[in-house]
């Protein structure tokens, strides 16, 4: 290739276009090319500890910090061990009690406390594992306390083990027990799971045994870690396991831990206990003081995993708080507790139908409405998939597990079920992450923050394939300007699938980068890059740094401009030229992109040079480009070099950036990925102009050739005759001749118009190859010239000219370079010496190990050193060419052709010889082997490894012949551009001219026009739209060859059979799930058809109509899983099927730890029979005691209450008429509740509140009232306390003889109450009734009126009375206006008052 060729050589050949020779400014930029490297090194010391200090730093950190629990009282249990061995009630030998727990005066007290017996003390278990006998994969340990606060663990975890944060939490649950999968359920199962992990940088958190589930998670990431590179980077894998149920623990035990442990996997004696599962990468092991007790670490890994989803990740200025997932496999009762928490927290879920038990359970009713999940369903599906363990099952655990599912079902926004080959599903990865993006619609992001939510998330994960499908579809438009936050992290974060997705969706460069987005790129550069390292030595040598300050100073886009000049070389300007003292700081406001002129900036003003200021242009493809390439981003690059129109100096910029970076990168494989895309732009430089002229198109640093293009053959008319005594005419002329080559050199060297400096001119001088053999050949010249001048000296000094003369014929060989057929010869002559020169290396060995060994066997004691010489290397080196000596064999020896006793000084002394028979006597047999041995290896071996070497670069430059001659010719143009007019001898008037300019009448000089520096704006728009074509063009000709290729066929056929084999074996299961449901369905409707028939029977023989109640309704078609719930229909069908209070039936009532009885759909109504209901009793002590009603445990203080009337000040009676007093406690008129008392409320029986709903209309800045679908959009004023985790509205319940509730009085300031209570008056009343609050019970429930006061004008004076009062009264209250949107996040049955609300105005909701 060309410009390798020509980088070998000579400046010309860095293939970046700027000129050498135009350089200014020269001592403002340091050299940091010196210590870049010692930097770079002392940088990422700063990141690497050693082992050591790391085993240091955990050996001193973990004992202070993380604790573990012994039983301190050994209180003998009335069970014995698997051993038969006494032990105590904490489960542990006498033996293995510390010393003073086993004391008979010990223990005090009448039974064992495991909150008084166990006592903290500091871990002794922590540090590395490994696995006897397994693979050497080191994981980390820890023993800790049950109480370890979570954000010491999470601590631990990242500081100290040196995990990243992570993108997405993974919590796996399931059986614990060993069960069986379908093979290809999992195979997708395994595969799913670790690629999500693996692409969104997520952990996945197990319980870390190697039984059931985590031991199919553990051989999940074993197959990955097998079948993947190191590249990939290790799934990070935790298991949460109790430390007393861990089988051989004693391994762990160290105290100043284990540097590594080694732990042996005994599954055969593990008896009850379990061991640890090898695949994993990390250990918590959680201890409470006691063995073989099983459970102790859920209550610390749900309070961990929780932490976890709390802490925020920023990344690229993109902040999301870790999101996480419940992936659910088999299991049992636990399991089913696991999933109901995670969804009351919102947790999203996904349950892998097929794997067994509860997993199955809760996949077959999730399609099925509220109302179809009844107790009978639950015990038919139990009996089904819990046949060995059905029997133990209570009526009291079936109707639980009724009402924990329902609870399940009913979040379907939370729940995912991925059916293996049903619904489009594929992969586990994707059904978990659509699962996170589902999840996300339901929280409390709304409208473009709910979208631009689920961005960040897939953005953090690095899965393009979701937000294609799940984000940029047509029910979101986006605006590219919303889009610029997502670019920022994506360019950061290397993501280049979303740089593209973001780019095809209208994101447009010229907007997205302005100086601001610029300079945090580079802020936040890779501290690993190279590129990092110069910029950080560049801010230590500030000025203004203070040599004893800690911090370096900010980085500024100068300092970028000034590495990248050194970079790409002094003759360029700064890109980015430090501001002035008097400029306004830069970065206060975001500098919008300046257009100069038609055809906008490009890369070519990193070479055009200005005689005045230098003003600096913004050009965003070209800025984004170099922040790509100095990071080496090969990806990136390659987007955004697409976008850019002077394509071909963009391509000769990159090259030049990485090649100069590859010198200095002590990285091996960086510097050759530096090398091979600089390469790779180089190319695509080269391939863009098939045809036309280069040179216009590459302006910039080319550094000129020295010698005289129309320079004569001075030389050629030295002949030896005429070197006489006395120089004749002729050779005067020559003499003037050389003295006009010698002045236009000097020209060369000196000529400075520039004010480059006499160094920095005579090394770009010196650079060139042909100025070299310049100097070289005047300076001989010269030496022969002075002996020819010295009588005593002629000879020598004829000899000396006449090397000179060889000299100024190779020169000859520059005029060639204007030939296409003789030009890349040069460069091919060039090369083959260079081989020459490695092969004389290979055969100085062979020519001198024969030469020895041949002299020391013929001649004995040759004294003479020329001719030692001649026969050891002179006459082994000829033998080569054919020339063999007369005597090695013994054949044609005469004594006349060498002389006996090696006295005759022009013959070679005789060989080894009988003195009497004068024949030789040495062993011709060995010589004639050592001789074709020798002729072997150097005729056959190496001369036509030499050839091949030849050949192998011929083909090498052959291949580029047409950009070799383009190069040259455009560098000769260039020359004779650069040169005088008039040639040798002529060229001295020139010179002249000069000198009377410069010196005598100082004449300033003019900066060198090298051809044309700036192009006119038409020729400068239509050379870009000319690159612009050829690369297009270029891109396609490179996708097609691509295509062409044989292994890429080959490729592509087998994506394609692998999609055709999955889509035929989608649509088998497809079908047959299909056909199952509808089954099914025809069976339901069978039935009710069934049921209804005898009802009509019974009905006429009863000669009636019967009832409208008891006629049954057909079965409702099942709903399609994996829609949300709020895009579709469904919600309402489930809400008429689901007419029962909910939020009033949560099993955990709030702010308490009271649990209520579980009460499924169908036991609700009082009607309904329930035998076994046993509610708790609760109710709460309040300070207001005078407020409240007692507390209920005692009937006489109740008897006082009269129910459905006023009593006193408080109203107990309902809206929805008179309710029922069952033992002197009120019914809730809308069935149980599973809890009795009065709860958290005042009264018993109805607790009236006021929710005044205060809207007013959304505007813009224009003052326009905003829109939604036609609709206009509300404002809604809501409340939310700090301790509380939605928005209310500012209503409650009110003191008595008020009529302002307290709520809203905390949030209005007094003087306007009674303008607020005047509003009330004048307000529609839009609800009045029971509201399903999570605080009600069976004996006290809320009751509400809603009042609805809008404000339709934006000028009304109320209004700007209202916001002018609206204040936080208290410190932890907050108010504000809301949009109101269906997706909103508001308290208990708030949303409801809202919706009709909206329909009030018709509003959007």
């Amino acid at each position: 290739m060309e410009p390798v060729a020509l980088k070998a050589g000579s400046k010309q050949e860095d293939g970046f276009g700027v000129q050498p020779r135009r350089v200014a400014d020269l001592g403002r930029v340091p050299s940091l090319q010196r210590s870049s490297s010692s930097l770079c090194r002392s940088r990422r010391s700063q990141y690497a500890f050693s082992s050591c200090e790391k085993q240091e730093n955990l050996s001193s950190w973990i004992p202070e910090n993380i604790k573990k629990k012994e039983c301190m009282y050994f209180v003998e249990s009335s069970k014995l061990s698997d051993a038969g061995k006494v032990v105590c009630e904490c489960g542990y030998t006498r033996e293995q009690h510390l010393e003073e727990a086993i004391r008979p005066q010990a223990f005090q007290g009448n039974e064992w406390d495991p909150k008084k017996h166990v006592q903290e003390m500091p871990t002794d278990a922590f540090g590395d594992i490994v696995f006897t006998g397994l693979s050497q994969k080191v994981g980390k340990y820890v023993r800790l306390s049950q109480d370890t606060p979570s954000s010491v663990t999470y601590q631990l975890m990242t500081q100290h083990w040196g995990l990243d944060v992570p993108n997405l939490l993974i919590s796996v649950t399931g059986g614990a027990k060993d069960f069986n999968m379908k093979p290809r359920l999992k195979s997708v199962f395994r595969r799913g799971l670790v690629k999500v992990a693996q692409t969104t940088g997520a952990w996945i958190i197990t319980g870390g045994s190697h039984t059931g589930v985590m031991k199919q998670v553990g051989e999940a990431v074993r197959d990955f870690s097998l079948s993947s590179s190191c590249s990939e980077g290790e799934v990070v894998t935790i298991g949460i396991a109790t430390w007393g149920t861990v089988h051989n623990r004693e391994g762990l035990v160290h105290p100043m831990g284990g540097f590594p442990a080694e732990y042996i996997m005994d599954e055969e004696g593990q008896g009850h206990l379990t061991c640890l599962d090898s695949n994993h990468s990390h250990f918590i092991l959680v201890d409470d003081g006691t063995h073989g007790r099983y459970g102790v670490e859920i209550p610390l890994r749900s309070k961990l995993e929780k932490f976890i989803s709390e802490q925020t990740k920023e990344r690229g200025g993109v902040a999301i708080k870790i999101p996480i997932v419940c992936v659910v496999l088999e299991g049992g009762p636990g399991t089913l507790h696991t999933i109901y928490n995670a969804i009351t927290h919102g947790t999203p879920c996904v349950v892998v139908e097929g794997s067994g038990r509860v997993a199955d359970v809760i996949a077959q009713v999730a399609g099925l409405p509220i109302s179809e999940i009844t107790i009978a369903l639950i015990q038919q599906k139990l009996a089904v998939f819990f046949q060995e363990m059905f029997e133990t099952f209570t009526e009291g655990t079936i109707v639980e597990w009724t009402k924990k599912i329902q609870d399940i079902v009913r979040r379907r926004q939370l729940l995912t079920i991925f059916r293996e080959g049903k619904d489009g599903q594929q992969d586990v990865d994707v059904a978990i992450l659509q699962a996170l993006l589902k999840a996300s619609r339901s929280h409390d992001h709304f409208g473009h923050e709910n979208w631009d939510h689920q961005l960040k998330l897939a953005v953090a994960w690095n899965r393009v394939d979701i937000a294609r499908s799940e984000i940029f579809t047509d029910e979101r438009q986006w605006k590219p300007s919303e889009l610029h936050p997502m670019m920022t992290a994506a360019l950061i974060s290397n993501k280049p699938e979303f740089v593209k997705l973001f780019l095809e969706n209208g994101l447009r460069l010229k907007e997205f980068v302005t100086w601001d987005t610029l300079l945090y790129l580079y802020k936040n550069l890779d501290p690993s890059c190279l590129f990092h390292c110069k910029l950080q030595k560049v801010l230590a040598e500030e000025p203004e740094h203070v040599a004893c300050a800690p911090a370096l100073p900010a980085v500024q886009m100068h300092h970028v401009a000034q590495v990248l000049r050194e970079l790409l070389g002094d003759s360029t300007q700064l890109l980015y030229p430090r501001p002035r003292s008097s400029d306004r700081p830069r970065l206060l406001l975001p500098v919008p992109h300046i257009k100069l002129n038609v055809q906008g900036v490009s890369l070519r003003s990193l070479y055009k040079r200005s005689s005045g200021q230098v003003a600096f242009t913004m050009d965003p493809v070209r800025d984004l480009l170099i922040w790509a390439i100095v990071q080496n981003r090969r990806e990136l690059a390659e987007i955004i070099w697409a976008q850019s129109q002077d394509c071909i100096a963009a391509a000769l910029a990159c090259s030049k950036i990485l090649k100069e970076l590859s010198k200095e990168e002590e990285d091996t494989d960086s510097s050759e990925e530096m090398l091979a895309l600089a390469d790779q732009y180089e190319l695509r430089a080269i391939g863009l102009p098939d045809q036309g002229v280069v040179g216009p198109a590459l302006r910039g640093q080319r550094a000129l050739a020295g010698d005289p293009v129309h320079a004569g053959l001075p030389a050629a008319h030295h002949r030896p005759h005429l070197l006489q005594p006395s120089p004749s005419w002729c050779e005067r002329l020559i003499y003037l001749w050389l003295f006009s080559l010698v002045c236009e050199e000097l020209r060369q060297l000196l000529y400075d118009p520039d004010e480059c400096g006499l160094v920095k001119m005579a090394l770009l001088y010196f650079s060139d190859f042909w100025n070299k053999l310049d100097i070289a050949a005047i300076l001989l010249f010269i030496a022969g010239l002075t002996c020819r001048l010295i009588p005593g000296l002629l000879y020598p000094g004829r000899i000396v000219l006449s090397l000179d003369f060889i000299m100024f014929c190779l020169r000859l060989m520059h005029i060639f370079t204007i030939s296409k057929t003789l030009g890349p010869k040069i460069i091919i002559v060039k090369r083959m010496m260079k081989d020459v020169f490695f092969f004389l290396f290979l055969l100085a060995v062979w020519v001198v190990s024969f030469g020895v060994a041949k002299q020391a066997i013929l001649i004995h004691n040759e004294s003479r050193v020329d001719w030692i010489f001649r026969g050891v290397v002179y006459q082994s080196y000829l033998t080569i060419f054919g020339q063999m000596p007369a005597y090695i064999d013994g054949v044609n020896f005469s004594l006349d052709q060498c002389s006996p006793n090696g006295t005759d000084p022009y013959k070679p002394k005789c060989p080894e010889s009988d003195a009497t028979r004068h024949r030789p006597i040495f062993p011709e047999w060995l010589t004639v082997i050592l001789l074709c041995l020798y002729l072997l290896f150097t005729n056959i071996l190496l001369l036509n490894l030499l050839i091949a070497m030849f050949n192998y670069t011929f083909q090498q430059v052959q291949e580029h012949t047409d950009q070799i001659w383009k190069f040259q010719r455009h560098d000769l143009i260039e020359e004779y551009q650069g040169r005088p007019p008039a040639p040798p001898p002529f060229i001295l008037l020139s010179h002249l001219h000069l000198f009377i300019k410069r010196v005598i009448l100082k004449i300033p000089a003019k900066r060198h026009k090298q051809l044309k520096n700036k192009l006119e704006k038409n020729e400068e728009a239509a050379l870009l739209s000319w690159e612009i074509y050829l690369k297009e063009n270029y891109l396609q000709n490179q996708q097609y060859q691509q295509k062409q290729r044989t292994e890429q066929k080959i490729q592509d056929i087998s994506n394609r059979v692998d999609t055709m084999v999955d889509l035929l074996e989608m649509d088998r299961l497809k079908g047959s799930g299909s056909m199952e449901q509808r089954l099914a369905s025809l069976e339901r409707q069978v039935t009710q058809t069934t049921r209804a028939l005898h009802w009509v029977v019974k009905t006429l023989r009863d000669s009636g109509f019967g009832l409208d109640e008891g006629a049954p309704s057909l079965a409702s078609q099942p709903a399609s899983e994996g829609q949300d719930p709020e895009l579709d229909g469904r919600q309402k069908a489930e809400d008429l099927g689901d007419a029962h209070h909910v939020n009033a039936r949560h099993l955990l009532y709030p702010n308490s730890p009271i649990v209520r009885f579980p009460v499924p759909n169908e036991k609700v109504p009082w009607e309904t029979e329930f035998l076994i209901y046993d509610p708790p009793f609760y109710s709460a002590e309040r300070k207001d005691k005078d407020l409240v009603d007692p507390v209920g445990n005692a009937l006489d203080p109740l008897s006082r209450i009269t129910y459905n009337a006023v009593d006193g000040p408080t109203d107990r009676r309902s809206f929805h008429g008179s309710y029922a007093v069952q033992d002197g406690f009120p019914l809730n008129p809308m069935g149980r509740t599973g809890l009795r008392g009065r709860g958290a409320l005042c009264c018993f029986g109805p607790n009236h509140t006021l929710q005044p709903v205060v809207t007013r209309w959304r505007r813009n800045q224009d003052g326009a009232i905003c829109r939604r679908s036609i609709k206009k959009v509300l404002e809604v004023l809501v409340v939310k306390h700090d301790l509380a985790e939605h928005w209310a509205l500012p209503g409650g319940s009110r003191e008595p003889g008020e009529t302002l509730p307290r709520k809203l009085k905390q949030v209005l300031q007094r003087e306007f109450w009674p303008s607020f209570e005047n509003l009330l008056l004048q307000g529609t009343e839009v609800y009045k009734g029971y509201v399903d609050d999570p605080r009600n019970t069976d004996n006290a429930w809320i009751e509400t009126v809603a009042v609805s006061v809008h404000f339709p004008d934006q000028s009304d004076v109320e209004l700007k009375r209202l916001n002018s009062h609206l204040h936080a009264g208290d410190p932890g209250m907050s108010v504000r206006w809301q949009v109101v949107d269906k997706r909103i996040s508001l308290y208990a049955n708030h949303k409801a008052i809202l919706q009709k609300v909206a329909t009030l105005f018709g509003a959007y909701y």
